[in-house]
């Protein structure tokens, strides 16, 4: 690796930390810290029947969030507001001590300019490693990490033409086929086929050409069921508008009160309560 590629990862956010049995179990991103800044082996709880674990990290900016703080914690601390623990990526029965854990705040890449630049670990030592903050020691090691302003990288646009931009939008099918050459008719160049346009494009046209010259109405979808019948009213309304024929008279409308309309509508369930007497006793015994 190049200094000038040292210096751009060492510029670009930390995207996540996590726990790992080992290289098989990291994930691809992810970058596995084997060895410790002082020589030794960075292996998390390693002992007699005991696998161990590693840390890692990732540049990956793929997720659009970046590690703003990471704190070292005792399991009797109670995790700050915002901060989450970080994954375990752990092979089959295997697991993370709690005695002391690892927790991250994760933000959005815009709304922080400063971030976790690098992530190292160094053994129980007189170590210290400049320009880094000391989170705290677990199981063994003392992690550290590096904070400061970081560059997110801005994808470059690439050149496009119009003609390749309306081709990628059209919604349309292949161009068609040219007619066949005659048999007795010299080869030729064909005619170059008529560019594509987008349908929307195309809609738009045809509605700018049907306002400019709506007299055009050749088109068989334009044409209904009433082009060419006269407009007539019936005779019965030619006679009523010329005072020919009766004339309707609101005048003879009379407004009823309330009570001319209940006792217009009275009903008295006079028939009911006589079928109610007329109920034989055998079933009022039943």
């Amino acid at each position: 690796m190049s200094l000038h590629d040292v210096s751009a990862s060492g510029s670009r956010p930390v995207t996540a930390v996590a726990w790992a049995s080992n290289s098989t179990t990291c994930p691809p991103t992810f970058h596995m810290i084997s060895m410790t800044e002082d020589g030794a082996t960075a292996c998390f709880n390693r002992g007699f029947g005991r696998s161990g674990y590693f840390l890692c990290y990732s540049k990956d900016p793929t997720g659009g969030m970046v590690v703003a703080d990471i704190q070292v914690i005792s399991d009797r601390d109670v995790i700050p507001h915002g901060y989450c623990y970080i994954p375990e990526f752990m092979e089959p029965k295997a697991s993370v001590l709690k005695k002391k854990r690892v927790c991250a705040r994760m933000v959005p890449v815009d709304s922080v300019s400063t971030a976790v630049l690098d992530v190292r670990l160094t053994a129980k030592s007189k170590v210290v490693l400049q320009q880094y903050t000391c989170l705290g020691d677990m199981h063994g090691m003392v992690m550290w990490c590096k904070k400061g302003p970081f560059s997110s990288p801005h994808p470059q646009a690439k050149p496009r033409s119009v003609s390749l931009d309306l081709r990628q939008l059209s919604l349309e099918g292949a161009a068609p086929a040219q007619p066949l050459r005659p048999y007795n008719q010299p080869p030729s160049n064909p005619p170059p086929a008529p560019p594509r346009i987008s349908c929307r494009r195309s809609k738009l046209e045809e509605k700018s050409t049907g306002e400019s010259d709506t007299s055009n109405s050749s088109s068989i979808y334009g044409i209904t069921a009433i082009d060419g019948v006269p407009f007539a009213l019936h005779p019965k309304f030619e006679a009523q508008t010329n005072g020919k024929g009766p004339v309707s008279s609101l005048g003879n409308i009379r407004i009823k009160s309330i009570q001319d309309i209940e006792n217009e509508y009275n009903y008295t369930f006079s028939v009911e309560e006589q079928a109610a007497k007329r109920i034989s006793p055998s079933a009022v015994a039943s």
